[in-house]
């Protein structure tokens, strides 16, 4: 089971810094699918406890070699961050008294929306442009979401920082992997204190993440603009749903 929680990571820390997902959009979902199979059911709030270690793994490794790279805006990345530790401290609170559909569905819907976003911007020129005046109430949204389902915001985050804030969707990338390590440590508190975090498994994946997340970095310069975008939004999707027929399925 510890093997399968490792490579669990490693997967979501290779995707997470290609994409800037924080990799909780592959633990989640992976570690409620994969556990049960070995014998240890696991509830998606349990999951996503968890996944907030690979959230913070994913920011500190995938940070690291972005700001090797010269990606990261560190400066917007300050300036935004206050704004998801507020959100991400409202959304862990929610997580830890929302029922496991709601949280679920929740999960989906904003995995679709973000997909959608991106494909509709596929034929944008990657320029950098100004901010809209939307850019600090949808990182308070980003942050909300990163705490009540264990993404890192990430999905918000990208789409957010590319579509609103004008950022190249690399530096975008770079930019929410740094923001999300900061994040996560407020959301990860919160939950192991609400009694849901099996340190075991959530040191084996932070395992796994350390190693892909640094990989994944180093992979994502030479993935061109696109693909990124459409690689993206079919995890995103895929992803999405997975969830809906799991808790929707039998309903």
């Amino acid at each position: 089971m510890l093997l399968a929680t490792i490579a669990i990571g490693l997967l979501a820390g290779v995707l997470g810094a290609i994409l800037g997902l924080g990799g909780g959009v592959v633990v989640v979902p992976a570690l409620q699918f994969t556990l049960p199979h070995l014998g240890h059911p696991i509830s998606i709030s349990q999951a996503i406890a968890i996944s907030q270690f690979s959230v913070l793994a994913v920011g500190l490794s995938g940070a690291a070699a972005y700001l090797q790279q010269g990606l990261v805006r560190a400066r917007t990345g300050y300036l935004l961050s206050p704004y998801t530790i507020l959100g991400g401290t409202v959304g862990s609170l929610l997580g830890l008294v929302l029922p496991a559909r709601a949280v679920a569905t929740v999960f989906a819907l904003l995995l679709l929306y973000s997909a959608f976003t991106l494909v509709r911007g596929l034929r944008r020129v990657e320029a950098e442009r100004a901010s809209g005046p939307l850019m600090l109430p949808a990182m308070t949204f980003a942050g909300v979401m990163s705490g009540l389902l264990g993404i890192g915001g990430g999905t918000v985050q990208v789409p957010v920082m590319n579509l609103l804030g004008g950022l190249p969707i690399r530096q975008a990338i770079a930019t929410s992997t740094f923001i999300m390590g900061l994040t996560a440590v407020a959301n990860a508190l919160i939950y192991q204190a609400g009694g849901l975090l099996d340190a075991r498994l959530a040191c084996a994946v932070a395992l796994g993440v350390l190693v892909g997340a640094r990989a994944g970095a180093g992979l994502q310069k030479r993935i061109p603009d696109r693909a990124l975008k459409i690689f993206f939004s079919l995890l995103l999707v895929f992803t999405a749903a997975q969830l809906l027929i799991k808790y929707w399925g039998h309903a």
